[in-house]
């Protein structure tokens, strides 16, 4: 959201007085574990470590004995609990239906609440000041991007590399450098309506994100493009914010609300009858998706829960809706070895599997080969590569070892982090590939707008 255009709602407590930092914690979630350890070998920490406190069944009894008082909560048990990507994977794995996510977060939000001033993440202000004042507005990240996005276009970033000039920088700042994809040029900004390219099949709003939308932009123009290729009328309303999904996830639970609820008057949730008109809220990064989706649970006990609730029911991951509206057949020939990435929060949070591979294999000519262990985080997790960077580290190095096992030519995953996290991996382990979003390659495979970065994986013989 643009600083000053809409200031976000303020959220009270359904009965009066300010809104609660800790919501109900519901213990009988904690015993739905019956410790069976079937979701050991989907824990990305566990797979690491083979700690048995690193695995989800080990820090659901940690956050009951905590909870029960057998444990004080110290430094131990907080090591253990932060070393979780909250990637949600033993969910899927878990025959009992464990709602790890429905644990983890409010257990972390009474801690906030029981210790003020202490983070469950550790923070330095640094990334205090970046996590929270930074990447959830849109507009901040795009002017703290750029100088890189001048430095990339003049080529002075390699030369800084070649010159040495680079480790002169605080290492904060080398961390965020490394993390950083060579940066398309941004659209700008997109009609406030598009509409449809022949019958019109549906009405959708397109949620743009903040982070992703300054990194990506391609990505974001794609999505709506295809969605117009596929006969939808797209509103992109203005002055819609953040998702509050990293508040959320850093236990900053108040602010979280307040961009949740600014979204529900933007999107119109507040109005029944109109909102009805609307057929999807749709959003490109998964991260977003699985935070949109919880608006219902994260705004229950404010005077916002019945639009949360309605403008939860609308919202859809892109693949998602495109698989259930069917797409129609892209005309030009993509001719590459790809293999896809499951983004923990499209796979895991929001139980979204083959719609994205379905897409990609209507596109002529797109060889898709399997990857091993695609359902594994890559150590992104939000902002777990600045919280955590060792095991952020171990996790993305694995993933980019898997990756080129396949021999692809391209990899594409459907959420912002994995995108930066994977880019960053192979790029230290000296590999070439295309690294993009579904979405970027249906829509050259509608529009065939081949970008120069994908030439060098092409034949020369292409259409």
């Amino acid at each position: 959201m643009t600083a000053g255009r809409h200031p976000l709602p303020v959220v009270t407590a359904a009965h009066g007085g300010p809104a609660r930092l800790q919501p109900h914690l519901d213990y009988e979630l904690v015993l739905d574990c019956v410790h069976c350890g079937l979701c050991t070998a989907s824990c990305p920490t566990y797979v690491e470590t083979g700690h048995e406190a690193d695995s989800p069944r080990g820090r659901i009894y940690l956050m009951r004995q905590v909870l029960d008082g057998v444990l004080p909560w110290d430094a131990d048990v907080e090591r253990h609990l932060d070393l979780c990507l909250n990637c949600r994977a033993c969910e899927t794995a878990c025959p009992s239906g464990v709602q790890y996510g429905r644990i983890l977060e409010p257990f972390r939000l009474a801690i906030a609440e029981r210790f003020p001033g202490r983070a469950v993440r550790t923070l330095t202000p640094w990334q205090r000041w970046l996590l929270f004042h930074v990447f959830p507005y849109r507009w901040r990240n795009r002017l703290l991007l750029a100088p890189a996005r001048l430095l990339q276009w003049t080529g002075l970033d390699r030369l800084l590399d070649r010159l040495g000039l680079v480790r002169l920088l605080p290492r904060s700042l080398q961390t965020l450098r490394a993390m950083l994809p060579p940066l398309e040029p941004h659209y700008g900004e997109l009609p406030e309506v598009l509409e449809p390219i022949g019958p019109r099949r549906a009405r959708v709003a397109l949620f743009l994100g903040c982070v992703a939308d300054a990194l990506y932009p391609q990505t974001n123009y794609a999505t709506a493009r295809v969605l117009q290729a596929n006969g939808c009328e797209v509103w992109i309303p203005r002055g819609q914010t953040c998702c509050g999904a990293l508040h959320y996830h850093a236990a900053e639970e108040a602010a979280a609300q307040q961009f949740a609820a600014a979204n529900c008057q933007v999107f119109g949730a507040e109005q029944a009858d109109r909102f009805a008109e609307l057929d999807a809220i749709i959003t490109n990064a998964a991260g977003c998706g699985a935070q949109l989706k919880d608006y219902a649970h994260l705004l229950h006990s404010t005077p916002w829960a019945e639009a949360a609730a309605r403008f939860q029911s609308k919202v859809r991951d892109v693949h998602e809706f495109l698989a259930e509206l069917g797409l129609r057949p892209p005309r030009y020939p993509l001719p590459l070895r790809a293999t896809y990435h499951d983004a923990c929060h499209l796979r895991h949070a929001q139980q979204i599997a083959r719609p994205p591979r379905a897409l990609l294999e209507q596109i002529p000519q797109l060889e898709l080969v399997p990857l091993a262990e695609s359902e594994l985080c890559c150590g992104a997790a939000g902002s777990y590569n600045l919280t955590q960077p060792e095991m952020a580290a171990r996790l993305g190095d694995r993933k980019a070892q898997r990756i080129l096992a396949t021999g692809a030519q391209a990899v594409f995953t459907g959420n912002v982090g994995c995108l930066m996290q994977i880019t960053r991996h192979l790029r230290a382990a000296g590999a070439s590939l295309w690294i993009a979003h579904p979405l970027d390659a249906l829509w050259i495979a509608y529009s065939g707008d081949y970008p120069e970065s994908l030439t060098p994986f092409l034949p020369s013989s292409r259409p």
